[in-house]
């Protein structure tokens, strides 16, 4: 269906706008993950918390840094693979909203809802605040674009 020229309402642009930034975070994620493969992962991260000038005995750090020497080639392999897919998806998702498609609409509730489960499993093995609300806003957005597709389909 070609795009709608009916008002657009201001929470499917922010939606579309969220997605787009989490397909483009995701996407520098991934060209960070191809990088590595090419360098020693732990010697990069103490060069690039030296150059954003990093607390060295930060805890965060110190636990991404013990963790990188269990990245072998295969894994940041699969973590980019894995990573640029994801964006690809949130990408397409942001760039449709944004463009006033309808199948964006349709397709947003396909991948947000389809990822629903799995948060729930990720929020019960391991609770977290972050999580909870990664779950509540994607609910939410699921939500919201099932209302409004009805709305706009009667």
């Amino acid at each position: 269906m070609a795009s709608r020229t009916t008002a657009y309402p201001l929470t499917l642009y922010l939606i579309g706008a969220f997605k787009l930034f989490k397909g483009l975070v995701l996407l520098a994620v991934g060209i960070g993950a191809v990088k590595l493969l090419n360098k020693g992962a732990a010697a990069e991260m103490y060069h690039w918390a030296n150059a954003i000038r990093v607390d060295p005995g930060d805890r965060y750090l110190r636990r991404l840094l013990v963790k990188l020497p269990m990245l072998d080639e295969k894994k940041l392999k699969e973590l980019s693979v894995g990573t640029f897919f994801y964006a690809a998806l949130f990408l397409t998702e942001g760039t449709g909203l944004l463009l006033r498609q309808r199948w964006a609409e349709y397709f947003t509730i396909f991948v947000t809802s389809s990822f629903i489960p799995l948060e729930v499993y990720e929020l019960v093995r391991r609770a977290s605040f972050a999580k909870g609300i990664v779950l509540l806003l994607n609910v939410a957005i699921v939500i919201y674009l099932v209302m409004n597709v009805r709305r706009d389909r009667v």
